[in-house]
């Protein structure tokens, strides 16, 4: 269980089906939807306003989520939010990547299908057209998406949902071993598998 906390008496939600590392911090007003994935050291801080994370989202390491006083964070359905990703105050769209590093500051919305890369600094109020591309600190649109690379970018959402479903029974607390082991077994990435979800009772 993800260390979580009360704020004034606001306690957070986390939907059954959903996975948050024990070493995820959940504070306050957050609403954590079905099969989304909250990685260790993420930070969800939900004292200043409301922060919710619509179902089949991932918020990966590091990342901080911070509500702007009377602005609240909004990460629509499938939205996939980098290692050490910022967010503060804003909205992200249905099926957006914001990249490694990237921060988003407060009242930007960020549309559909839109892509911000690694390193990118989308300024306070700035309005990221859907089905863009935007590269840059300040970030600047720089061209539309294809409908491969929006394709593409939902995969890798998928895999995270996958994920998701099946940390709860792969994550197991350990003590380091002093050497490897003869034949050591290497970890695999998932192979996505598109029915593993209909297969557990979720729906696109």
């Amino acid at each position: 269980m993800a260390r979580v906390y009360a704020w004034d008496g606001i306690i957070p939600v986390i939907d059954p089906a959903a996975f948050v590392h024990p070493e995820a911090v959940v504070i306050g007003d957050v609403i954590i939807g079905a099969l989304c994935y909250v990685g260790p050291g993420a930070v969800l801080r939900g004292d200043f306003g409301r922060i919710t994370l619509h179902p089949g989202c991932n918020v990966q390491e590091t990342c901080v989520i911070h509500a702007f006083p009377g602005k609240d964070v909004v990460i629509e359905p499938e939205g996939h939010i980098g290692h050490g990703a910022v967010l503060h105050g804003c909205h992200i769209g249905r099926n957006v990547l914001v990249g490694m590093n990237a921060v988003v500051m407060d009242e930007a919305v960020v549309g559909e299908n839109a892509i911000i890369t690694a390193m990118a600094f989308v300024k306070a109020g700035a309005q990221i057209p859907p089905g863009s591309l935007a590269v840059g600190a300040p970030a600047k649109v720089i061209r539309a998406l294809s409908a491969d690379e929006i394709a593409w970018k939902r995969q890798g959402t998928r895999v995270y949902q996958q994920l998701a479903h099946e940390a709860a029974g792969k994550l197991a607390p350990a003590t380091a071993l002093a050497a490897p082991e003869p034949d050591r077994r290497r970890a695999t990435a998932p192979a996505y598998d598109p029915l593993v979800l209909a297969r557990a009772g979720f729906a696109d």
